[in-house]
């Protein structure tokens, strides 16, 4: 069995004390790549240290959260080291395989959605004159989201909505707008969630599997901390829900992301 994880945070600071081996646990567990999303320049020491130990199978994307936007007198400082960094690649780091993670987040304030709007469309535009997908974080915002994505049908938009759990409405339509996948992860495992009926209406070829660790961590696991090798039950999952065997499972879904993500 070979899976992706499409979305990593395994350089966080929750993996300090264990990071190697938790890294190490994933290969184990079947997984190939790993996709690391950036937050802000906080945290981009740590993305690209990380990546320099395995880049062969740890692959960063490079963004700005739209969570770093808020109370962010800077953000648009922030932004510009996006493009820096773009432009520029650090040394020793595979290529940015996505601009991510952007998007909106509303949920723990609405009083930067102008700002938060104005990254989120900046980071679409660098990321069509980079020619990589997007990777789109949202969060309490659907309406305002979709109603930005529409803006860009057409131009050859392409991506992945992280953690994807609006309906199967917006699903349909996303998929009129751009070339989209949909990450599925831990909250799919959940007794109480709408994933797994959102999973079995969803076309596998439009899914990849995620975990977004150290958070949303899948069933039997839930509550503690979340690592990349849990993508496995992810897997399992979907496969249940699909009726197929999880070996199906992570053959179509690691195929899609390396679609995407341009994945050797």
């Amino acid at each position: 069995m070979i899976l992706t994880d499409t979305h990593s945070h395994l350089y966080a600071p929750e993996f300090d004390e264990d990071r190697e081996e938790a890294y190490q646990r994933a290969l184990s567990a079947g997984v190939e790549h790993l996709l690391l999303p950036a937050i802000d320049s906080e945290s981009h020491a740590a993305l690209f240290d990380f990546c320099r130990t395995h880049p062969d199978r740890l692959i960063p994307m490079m963004g700005l959260h739209p969570t770093s936007v808020n109370d962010n007198p800077r953000w648009r400082e922030e932004l510009h080291l996006v493009e820096e960094f773009l432009d520029h690649k650090p040394e020793g780091i595979p290529p940015f395989c996505a601009i991510g993670e952007i998007g909106l987040d509303f949920y723990w304030s609405r009083n930067f959605m102008k700002e938060q709007t104005e990254a989120f469309e900046r980071q679409i535009e660098l990321a069509l004159d980079h020619r990589l997908p997007i990777a789109v974080h949202t969060r309490d915002a659907w309406d305002d989201t979709l109603r930005i994505v529409r803006k860009y049908k057409g131009r050859g938009l392409s991506g992945v909505f992280h953690a994807f759990s609006d309906t199967k409405e917006s699903y349909e339509e996303l998929k009129t707008l751009g070339n989209f996948v949909f990450g599925i992860g831990g909250v799919v495992t959940f007794k109480k969630s709408n994933v797994a009926d959102l999973v079995r209406e969803m076309d596998l070829e439009d899914i990849v599997l995620e975990t977004d660790c150290p958070y949303l961590t899948p069933a039997p696991y839930r509550g503690r901390r979340n690592e990349s090798s849990y993508v496995r039950f992810v897997c399992e999952k979907v496969a249940e829900i699909k009726g197929i065997s999880p070996d199906e499972v992570a053959e179509i879904t690691t195929r899609n992301a390396r679609r995407i993500f341009a994945i050797n």
